[in-house]
């Protein structure tokens, strides 16, 4: 008999934990971000995959086309962009009536970018042939994606550069993609499960 009592308090766990994280569950309340984005980058050809973590959050890496310009000189080729964002408008543009389908929202991220030195195209710095270049800093961003999927991604920052094999140094940051986001999107207007 005490067995029954014992299996019935195992099924009803799970609904009752359920009931309590959508209660308190703000933190992991995606309303506004997409848990999945993948974009194709058509300006800078290249893709981008954009994870939402929690509420507000995302992890996002690029691999494309990039240009770093610090001290030392230029570097173009290609590189791993990743950026760990904070959208800080959503609910504002939610109450304003726009668009936040798609990550459409402004953020502050943290970015690192790595540029290989076997997929460089061109570059000033002196130093040997096969240099990696590494940039660390906080950029920011606007993102906007449009009911048909096209989307534009432009970030504005500064870091540090440090050179394998180079010397290191400071400089800015500017990326703008322009691309179509493959992946299905949240309706323009957010809802609540």
């Amino acid at each position: 008999m005490n067995y029954k009592y014992l299996l019935l308090a195992l099924c009803l766990f799970p609904v009752l934990s359920t009931a309590q994280w959508q209660e308190r569950g703000s933190t992991f309340d995606l309303a506004h971000l997409e848990r999945h984005q993948f974009k194709f980058n058509l300006l800078s050809p290249g893709f981008t995959y954009e994870f939402g973590l929690f509420k507000n959050q995302s992890v996002s890496t690029n691999l494309g086309l990039a240009l770093a310009t610090y001290e030392e000189g230029y570097v173009f080729g290609l590189a791993s962009n990743n950026r760990y964002r904070y959208y800080h408008n959503f609910n504002r543009r939610d109450r304003m009536g726009k668009n936040t389908s798609g990550n459409s929202g402004n953020y502050i991220a943290a970015a690192q970018a790595i540029f290989f030195s076997q997929l460089r195209i061109a570059t000033d710095v002196e130093g040997p042939d096969d240099f990696n270049l590494g940039f660390y800093g906080m950029v920011y961003g606007i993102q906007r994606t449009y009911e048909k999927g096209f989307n534009f991604n432009l970030e504005l920052g500064a870091g540090y550069y440090k050179g394998d094999g180079v010397l290191n140094g400071y400089g800015p940051l500017f990326n703008f993609t322009f691309g179509w986001v493959a992946t299905k999107r949240k309706k323009k207007d957010p809802y609540f499960d």
